[in-house]
């Protein structure tokens, strides 16, 4: 599918996007745009000492952050019994949604977002929150209008399934050969590589760079000025 002709641009709109290089950008949440991944970590290990079962360390805990709930817990905490699932996330969500205010979105994410949806590209997020969750986030940020579409684990085939992306591609009628998937973890990345778009890493997040390496992103970046240079914003 080839993607459809965009809206004319302005004057002020011509110089950045005859330099970008993707009519879709689409952004993971937690550990990408948010800051959240110590969060996510200290909510999973609370629940697991609440529930007295074995606590995940922090790297095991960080690995899942992306994926949806239950493929996540049966990676974190393996010796819960999936009828126990619900109870573990009142446990979760005890420790989290009170702590949430005191997380940020990461320097400088939240005005890339907003030039690049100003400069005419499709803006989205593909997550592994659920959407009750990404809902309440993105009305706490003031960012529910920035994002031409959202794709969440309860909705979707949860990552690296590429269907998020898929939807997206189909919604917004941006070919995969013009879209990109940023992401801070592996499972981001696979997504995009079995989907066929590019993806970036952002090594901010849950995983380390070495980690981030294995599913071949087009690029790593450390920061949101980085990722501004290389999605063609100046």
């Amino acid at each position: 599918m080839r993607a459809p002709s965009r809206r004319a641009r302005t004057p002020e709109e011509k110089e950045v996007i005859e330099h970008s290089k993707y009519d879709a950008v689409v952004f993971d949440w937690d550990g990408t745009m948010m800051d959240t991944t110590a969060l996510i970590v200290k909510s999973i290990q609370h629940a697991a000492r609440e529930m007295g079962i074995p606590v995940p360390s922090d790297e095991v805990a960080s690995s899942i952050i992306g994926l949806d709930w239950r493929n996540a817990l049966r990676i974190a905490v393996p010796d819960l019994p999936m009828e126990r699932a619900m109870e573990f996330g009142e446990h979760y969500q005890a420790h989290y949604v009170p702590n949430e205010k005191r997380v940020f979105l990461f320097p400088g994410m939240a005005e890339l977002a907003k030039e690049l949806k100003a400069s005419g590209v499709a803006v989205a997020v593909a997550t592994g929150k659920s959407r009750r969750g990404l809902n309440r986030i993105l009305e706490t940020t003031g960012l529910t209008d920035l994002f031409v579409t959202t794709k969440t684990a309860d909705e979707c085939t949860p990552k690296p399934h590429p269907e998020m992306l898929e939807e997206i591609s189909i919604e917004t009628g941006v070919d995969k050969s013009r879209m990109v998937m940023v992401g801070d973890t592996t499972h981001d990345l696979f997504m995009a590589k079995k989907f066929g778009c590019d993806g970036i890493g952002m090594t901010w997040g849950a995983m380390r760079a070495e980690e981030l390496l294995k599913a071949e992103p087009v690029a790593l970046v450390k920061n949101a000025e980085e990722l501004r240079r290389l999605l063609g914003g100046e």
